[in-house]
């Protein structure tokens, strides 16, 4: 059992302050107002219920904790994140009421939690309650006063957050009729809303229910995917309390097997193999413990130790046996987490590298380890799916992997990879994660070329609902660059699509492509005569977002798009470098790449000027509405508001560093006005539309009260600098 003090803090900077809020305190009961009881935060706070419902009412806030619950189970990243530079560990986890051990294993497994926040706990204090002074119960009146100059008349949620998650099978009466699978090709996809890390353990929290099953099925997907741990599916390391409850866990993906199948839909496990481990599990395993973390926190599992893959094939095998259905397995060998010896190799320096694996090379681990894998499967079942995904296999050797690769084994490929990028003249590359440029690129059609020269199955990796370019909305509504990159892989002969990473599983937007035109579309889903109107929308937003800014993956991971209005202005650079889709801070350094700051910020004008061309246009589109199509508008309406809102703050942002940066103040007014604009706008589509700001692997970026936030960030910044 481990305590808070075996939690990682790396380095440790101070936290951050946040003087917009008279005290801390204030701050902590603010952030976690409606999303964790007020009885369980008196208790971590040292207070009683009444003392915390005083301080709130102080705020303006009202006592509403009925969605509490499923923020504890389906938005505990949030409450972390929110919590991060507030409280110490021991605080987080009163709040969570969960204990030490399972905290390590959401910062280790959930998608790498802890490197999405900078691999590095700041430095808190515990808070407790204590009645405020005179001067402080002063400033709480006027930050009541600059939200009720802003919010006079205070709109009601009228969908609450979590609220898409009644919708699902509704959906299907403004879907496009007649969208039944093919049998055309594999089309696989993640679940809009699952708990990534351990969605297998609990029933309750089903990453598929019936109703998405059904919208998945309408919209032309025959296949899921989610991730699979193999030491918490099967016992392959022998019986450890790391293999708790796979029994469980097994009867669960059985049973989601089977439900699946009734839509015509196949299950795929995404594995991530063999998984690094802690230094405790080494002790019944001596010989098989490989390179060290670079954070220090585990060990690669060695595959040229013999044992490894012996017993990595044989686990696959009994969960082929033990649940005959599962369609497939796909396979990531060179991703962020470390998992043999190889993956990290290229970082480590020589003398820390594994004397047994560095010899042999990286695609020969890579190739044994996809052997292991479809030898397992394919000893029991031969016509399992086992797809081997390039991503992050270096371009010098990915032709040799492809080589020593089964022949049983497909390859896919990110699509975009290596496609040319170009911005006022600076050139750039595309990695992964691009609808804003069009694939496919020259890295996919290489590996698609060496593959079938050798009889081999292949794939494309797409992104068709959003990107990291904008997460926070469902689809990104720009069906005329996805039709284009669609068309662009029929021509290229590839049938077999995933979907989306963890980003993109709305069962909706742009998927509907795979099926028609756009032109059809917009008259299917809007009327005759609106689809002209929505049309020009489009084409407005396609050209606008083919000016975002795209070099590799430093900008879709650590600049603000992905959380707009809401991230936070600092009077003072933090400090702080930008972490992957976790907290932006004020790193324009990161934000920007290869690019200028003065191009990166007028990528993003001209980005957020265009959209807001096509917003006109939608306007327009609204006005001559049939009535049986207003709800598929709204949703289209609600989703090109939120984007812009994104795209136009994440321009205000680049120009207040620069700003602040350069000490022209007086030039950083109207930016803060058009922040507060930009917060008051997407408040109001959040309260109508429980999708906007959520990531099923990173949960909201941000709630109603994050944007009331940013206001008075904005307010504060303004009168200290009048």
């Amino acid at each position: 059992m481990k305590n808070t003090n075996d939690l990682p803090c790396g380095d440790s900077k101070k936290a951050l302050e946040f003087p917009h809020f008279p005290t801390r305190l204030q701050a902590v009961v603010w952030r976690n107002w409606g999303l964790v009881k007020v009885e369980k935060l008196a208790h971590v706070l040292k207070a009683t219920p009444k003392q915390i419902e005083g301080l709130a009412a102080g705020m303006g806030l009202i006592k509403d904790d009925s969605l509490c619950p499923i923020w504890h189970e389906r938005g505990y990243l949030t409450i972390i994140r929110r919590n991060w530079h507030l409280l110490p560990y021991e605080q987080i986890l009163g709040l969570l009421e969960w204990s030490a051990d399972e905290m390590a294993y959401v910062l280790k497994e959930e998608d790498f939690l802890y490197g999405k926040l900078g691999q590095s706990k700041p430095q808190t204090e515990p808070i407790y309650y204590r009645d405020l002074s005179q001067e402080e119960k002063t400033k709480t009146a006027d930050l009541r006063d600059v939200l009720n100059e802003h919010f006079k008349d205070d709109l009601k949620a009228s969908e609450a957050a979590f609220g898409f998650l009644k919708n699902y099978g509704k959906n299907r009466k403004n879907a496009v009729a007649d969208l039944s699978v093919d049998g055309s090709g594999l089309r696989f996809i993640y679940s809009y809303s699952a708990i990534y890390g351990d969605p297998l353990l609990n029933e309750k929290l089903d990453p598929y229910p019936d109703g998405l099953l059904a919208d998945y099925a309408a919209s032309g997907i025959n296949g899921i995917w989610l991730q699979g741990i193999l030491y918490n599916l099967v016992p392959w390391c022998g019986e450890s309390k790391y293999s708790v409850g796979w029994e469980k866990r097994q009867a669960n993906l059985r049973n989601l097997c089977l439900r699946a199948q009734k839509y015509g839909i196949k299950v795929y496990l995404y594995l991530n193999e063999p998984r690094s481990m802690p230094a405790d599990f080494f002790e019944s395993h001596p010989d098989w413990r490989g390179v060290q973390s670079q954070d220090g926190l585990a060990f690669a599992m060695c595959t040229s130790t013999r044992g490894v893959l012996d017993s990595l094939r044989d686990g696959v095998a009994e969960l082929v046996r033990n649940i005959p259905e599962i369609g497939g397995f796909f396979t990531i060998t060179m991703s962020e987490n470390l998992t043999t010896c190889a993956s990290i190799a290229y970082r480590l320096e020589k003398d820390k590298r594994c004397p047994k694996c560095s010899p042999r090379g990286a695609p020969t681990i890579i190739a044994e380890v996809n052997k292991a894998i479809a030898d397992g499967a394919h000893s029991v079942q031969p016509g399992v799916d086992v797809i081997a995904w390039s991503w992050a296999w270096d371009p010098e050797w990915d032709a040799e992997v492809v080589s020593l690769l089964p022949k049983d084994v497909k390859v896919m490929c990110v699509s975009e990879s290596g496609l040319p990028s170009k911005a006022m003249g600076i050139e750039g590359v595309v990695w992964d994660y691009a609808i804003s440029k069009v694939g496919p690129g020259p890295i996919a059609a290489h590996q698609w070329k060496k593959a079938q020269e050798r009889g081999m199955a292949v794939a494309a990796k797409i992104q068709v609902n959003n990107t990291w370019e904008c997460s926070a909305v469902p689809y990104i509504p720009v069906p005329g660059l996805v039709e284009k990159h669609l068309r662009n892989l029929e021509s290229a002969g590839v049938k077999d699509f995933m979907l989306s990473w963890t980003l993109g599983g709305y069962p909706g937007g742009n998927i509907e492509l795979f099926k028609m035109s756009k032109d059809k579309l917009a008259v299917e889903r809007y009327g005759e005569a609106a689809a002209p109107f929505i049309l020009k929308a489009w084409d407005c937003f396609d050209s606008a977002f083919e000016e975002f800014p795209l070099n590799g993956c430093a900008t879709l991971y650590t600049a603000p798009q992905n959380f707009g209005p809401m991230s936070l202005l600092a009077v003072e650079p933090t400090g702080y470098k930008a972490t992957m889709i976790g907290f932006p801070y004020d790193d324009l350094e990161s934000w920007r790449a290869i690019y200028p700051e003065d191009i990166f910020e007028e990528q993003f004008r001209k980005l957020s000027t265009g959209w807001a061309d096509g917003l006109k246009r939608l306007s327009e589109a609204g006005k001559i509405l049939p009535s049986d199509r207003k709800a598929a508008f709204e949703d289209l309406a609600n989703v090109a508001e939120a984007a812009y809102c994104h795209f136009r703050s994440t321009y205000l942002q680049i120009r207040f560093v620069r700003l602040r940066n350069a000490g022209n103040w007086k030039a950083i007014s109207p930016v803060l006005d058009e922040e507060i604009e930009l917060a008051r706008r997407l408040y109001a589509v959040v309260l109508r539309d429980s999708r906007i700001g959520f990531e099923a692997s990173n949960h909201y970026y941000y709630t109603a009260n994050d944007l009331k936030e940013k206001i008075l960030n904005c307010r504060c910044i303004a009168e200290k600098n009048q």
